[in-house]
C-alpha cells in the first residue's frame, strides 16, 4: 500500500506581489496530484496549511477543488488536517471544510481515529504551544487505541517538534502517543525525517512545495513523499517537483561585473526564469553602479534583489536578512508590542498575510468583522 504525504502547499500565496509566483505554487500542487494519480497510491494525507490565508481567494479554492477532484476521479481518496495559516480567529467555517461537506476528501483534524483500508488514521489540527498539556489526554486516549490496531497507524499533526527545530518547536518527541507507526508532520518547511527508539515510527516534514516568503532566496528542492507501508514498517520515498529556481550569490564589490557574468552563465539555460539574490561586501559603494550591474540580468531573472553587507544602508533595492522562523520572530514581537497573543495572532497570521497580497477590500472587512466582535464581547 502506498500514500502521499503532502504539506504546507500555501494555495494563494502570491510572493512579491507577482502573478507569476502565485502560478508557481499552483504548479507544483497540481504537478503533486499528477504524480499521486499516475504512481497509483491508495490515499493522500494533506497535513495542514492548505491555503495561505483563511480566506483565501476564489482561484486558490478552486485549485484545491480541481486536485480533489481529479483524485477522486481516479478513486484515490484524501485525508487533511488544518494548520495555522488555515484557521480564521473569526468564528467562521475554515475553508477546507468545504471539500469535506462535497465529500471530495475526509477532515479528521479533531483527533476522532478512523479506519481506512486497514489503517488507523488520526490528526489533529494546529495546537497551540500554550494548549499542549489539554491535548495530553487525547494523545493518551487515541495511543490506547492505535496499540490495539494490527495495521498500520498514522498521526497527522502540524506542529514543530523541539528535535527538529528547537525555535520553531511547540513539542516534543517524547510528547508524541508511541504507538503510531508513520507521522505525518506539517508546519516545518524544510524535508527532514528522523526516527526515535521512543517511538515506533518515524516522523517526517516533506516541507513546503514551493519556497515561501519566510525561507528566503536559496537554492533548495521541494516535494513531498510517497509513503510505503506494504511491510511492518512505514517508508517515506522523497519526490523531487519542478519549483521555480532560486539562487544566492555572494561578492565583493570589486568583483561584482564578474560576478554578474558567472550568474548570467548559470542560469541562462533555466527552464523558468530564476529568482535571484545578490549579496555584496565592500565599503564606499556606489549603489548607480550596482543597479547598472544588476540590470544587465533582468532579461534573465523572474526577479533580482540585492544588498550591501556593510554598515552602508542602501535605498529600497536592498534586500534585507531574514531568518528561516521570521514567521515566529514577528509573531513573538507582536506579542511583546501588543500585549496579547491573540491581537498578535490576528495582526500577523491574517491581517498581514491579506495585507502583503493588496488584498485592501478583504483585510478592511477583517477588520470590520474583528472589531464588531470585539464590541460585542465588551458588552458581555
Amino acid at each position: 500500500m502506498l500514500f502521499s504525504h503532502i504539506s504546507d502547499t500555501h494555495l494563494g500565496l502570491v510572493q512579491y506581489g507577482t502573478d507569476e509566483r502565485a502560478q508557481d505554487v499552483y504548479d507544483v500542487f497540481n504537478q503533486a496530484i499528477d504524480i499521486s494519480i499516475k504512481d497509483h497510491v491508495d490515499f493522500v494525507i494533506f497535513a495542514g496549511d492548505i491555503f495561505h490565508v483563511p480566506n483565501p481567494n476564489g482561484t486558490a479554492i478552486v485549485q484545491m477543488g480541481n486536485g480533489l477532484k481529479r483524485l477522486k476521479q481516479n478513486n484515490i481518496d484524501s485525508f487533511f488536517i488544518l494548520g495555522e495559516h488555515d484557521i480564521s480567529r473569526i468564528r467562521t467555517t475554515p475553508i477546507p471544510y468545504v471539500y469535506h461537506n462535497l465529500e471530495f476528501s475526509k477532515y479528521i483534524g479533531q483527533g476522532k481515529p478512523l479506519e481506512y483500508k486497514g489503517v488507523l488514521l488520526a490528526g489533529f489540527d494546529k495546537i497551540r504551544k500554550a494548549e499542549i498539556p489539554q491535548y495530553e489526554d487525547k494523545f493518551s486516549e487515541i495511543d490506547k487505541i492505535a496499540q490495539n490496531h494490527s495495521g498500520h497507524k498514522i498521526l497527522v499533526l502540524h506542529q514543530g517538534v523541539t528535535e527538529f527545530n528547537k525555535f520553531a518547536a511547540e513539542i516534543q518527541s517524547t510528547d508524541l502517543p508511541k504507538n503510531f507507526t508513520y507521522y505525518a508532520m506539517g508546519h516545518l518547511h524544510d524535508k527532514d525525517v528522523k526516527r526515535f527508539n521512543h517511538l515506533n515510527g518515524p516522523i517526517a516534514y516533506p516541507g513546503s512545495i514551493e519556497l515561501t516568503t519566510s525561507e528566503g532566496i536559496k537554492d533548495t528542492k521541494k516535494g513531498f513523499f510517497e509513503v510505503d507501508i506494504s511491510g511492518e514498517e512505514a517508508n517515506p520515498n522523497w519526490i523531487e517537483l519542478d519549483t521555480r529556481p532560486q539562487f544566492s550569490f555572494q561578492t565583493k564589490y570589486q568583483e561584482l561585473s564578474k560576478t554578474i557574468d558567472e550568474i548570467s552563465e548559470k542560469i541562462s539555460n533555466s527552464k523558468k526564469k530564476p529568482i535571484v539574490e545578490v549579496k555584496i561586501q565592500g565599503e564606499n559603494i556606489e549603489t548607480d553602479q550596482i543597479q547598472a550591474q544588476i540590470a544587465r540580468l533582468n532579461s534573465l531573472v523572474l526577479r533580482c534583489f540585492w544588498r550591501i553587507s556593510s554598515k552602508q544602508i542602501s535605498d529600497s533595492s536592498v534586500f534585507l536578512d531574514r531568518p528561516n522562523v521570521i514567521d515566529d520572530e514577528m509573531f513573538r514581537l507582536s506579542v511583546d508590542a501588543l500585549g496579547s497573543e491573540e491581537n498578535a495572532s490576528f495582526a500577523i497570521k491574517e491581517l498581514l498575510p491579506i495585507l502583503s497580497s493588496n488584498q485592501i477590500k478583504e483585510a478592511s472587512q477583517l477588520v470590520y468583522e474583528n472589531f464588531e466582535k470585539y464590541k460585542k464581547v465588551k458588552k458581555q
